[in-house]
């Protein structure tokens, strides 16, 4: 039998990147896990006394130092990183003093108005926490007012986006406005005396792509941990089997968390996190020694759904749920969590789908082997175009999800020009599985000792 040298060259290609790939995956992913978490602001808005009264909950060392929030997933890769550690570990009294001095820059940037006129925006107030364990989230508080006309009737605030996500709730009042603003923007007039709360069907379309978003593409774990789920096996049902016991799990806790039936204090849910990261571990791992679905894996992974579930609940409360309408809005953001997961299940399927179907006879497929080198090298550096057209935070939410797909189709490259039975499982699932696992495996030691 005569082999050619392009035959050679595209086996030994396909086999070094489909290795490259994965170890960019790796240190890619392992360096993502090294985030400081980015939160919403929390804000009460209320009229007293003739004042329309602010009081904003948030981490403002990173708006105090100059980090542009908006879709950014990690404050650590920031350029303005090293001045926000710097503030973080301040004294109350020393930050006090550099929000104050902050403020006139603040107030130019977030504009209210009353009846469609500005108001000028005086500050009446500063809270911050003494220093505690720097690798969390210290909030603090800021208060402010605005004097408001005689006979006012409505108000709007426009948030900035680099000042990240606004949740903010009109208090005092019957039937007041909730709401949030991301991607900077102003809200629509709100009535001062109420009845402008957010229907059940506002509240559920509104937090459907806040679900969305929590998995495609900031949650990194839960990703990989579906992942980690369908390369068990190339059949629907083990596949079915699984997702249902994960999503019935989490759906349970999210509902318990956010109805308040169940509380994690934020002092402990590194250890929901550690638990989450070691899900991941063991799906994957064992992904490598069964190509089947074991009768107690089900079960298991309903156990790990429960503290997806609690994670899923924190990310939720943070964004705060309309009082009139938690039960729409508890729906609509796990409707929007499953339809990130399927997409994810979609995705994957659909780059592996031919490596499946030639894995079942063992042959080589030249051409299928190509198609899947170019989408590695040059499709997928192409997509970083248009992503960067969002801005340099969108092109890091979505670089690591890039690789990913890049490492998946360097395996697939690798699996259709190899000649051998099997070679999905043995060239695709399992160096994936890997992967999966080495990854979750690093989470847990981040999450747990550093």
């Amino acid at each position: 039998m005569r082999i050619k040298f392009s035959d050679i060259v595209m086996s030994t290609v396909a086999r070094l990147l489909s290795v490259s790939m994965a170890a960019v995956i790796w240190i890619t992913l392992a360096l993502a896990a090294q985030a400081h978490e980015v939160l919403p602001t929390i804000g009460d808005m209320e009229v007293v006394d003739g004042q329309l009264t602010f009081k904003l909950d948030g981490n403002l060392e990173s708006i105090v130092a100059g980090i542009n929030l908006d879709g950014l997933e990690d404050t650590e890769t920031a350029p303005e990183a090293d001045r926000y550690t710097e503030l973080r570990a301040q004294d109350p009294n020393d930050f006090i003093a550099e929000i104050d001095a902050y403020w006139p820059q603040m107030a130019d940037s977030i504009e209210v108005l009353v009846d469609g006129a500005p108001v000028e925006l005086t500050l009446t107030g500063i809270a911050v926490p003494e220093v505690g364990n720097v690798d969390i989230v210290r909030t603090s508080t800021l208060e402010f007012t605005a004097t408001l006309p005689e006979g006012a009737e409505a108000m709007q605030i426009a948030w900035p986006a680099e000042y990240g996500v606004l949740v903010l709730r009109q208090m005092g009042v019957e039937s007041g406005w909730d709401g949030y603003l991301s991607g900077g923007g102003i809200t629509d007039p709100v009535k001062l005396g109420g009845g402008d709360a957010m229907t059940g069907g506002e509240a559920f379309m509104r937090f459907i792509p806040v679900g969305v978003e929590h998995i495609v593409p900031l949650g990194l774990d839960h990703i990989l941990f579906v992942l980690g789920l369908f390369f068990l096996s190339t059949r629907m049902r083990p596949l079915l089997w699984q997702v249902t016991a994960f999503t019935a799990a989490h759906t349970v806790t999210l509902a318990l968390a956010t109805m308040g039936f169940v509380n994690i204090p934020d002092d402990y849910m590194w250890i929901v996190e550690s638990i989450i990261a070691a899900s991941i571990v063991y799906v994957a791992v064992e992904n490598i020694f069964t190509d089947g679905l074991n009768p107690w894996r089900p079960a298991i992974i309903f156990g790990f759904g429960l503290l997806h579930g609690l994670g899923f609940a924190s990310v939720l409360t943070a964004y705060g749920l309309p009082d009139g309408a938690v039960l729409p809005a508890l729906i609509g953001f796990n409707i929007g969590v499953e339809l990130g997961q399927l997409l994810c299940i979609a995705v994957a399927f659909i780059i592996v789908v031919s490596a499946i179907r030639l894995s079942e006879d063992g042959k080589v497929n030249k051409g299928a082997a190509w198609v899947y080198m170019g989408i590695a090298i040059l499709v997928v550096p192409l997509a970083i175009i248009p992503i960067s057209a969002m801005g340099p935070d969108a092109v890091e939410a979505y670089l690591p999800l890039l690789f990913m797909v890049a490492a998946l189709s360097g395996l697939c490259a690798a699996s259709c020009a190899v000649e051998r039975f099997e070679t999905y499982r043995h060239m695709v699932a399992m160096p994936a599985s890997i992967g999966i696992a080495l990854i979750g495996a690093y989470w847990v030691v981040e999450r747990v000792f550093l």
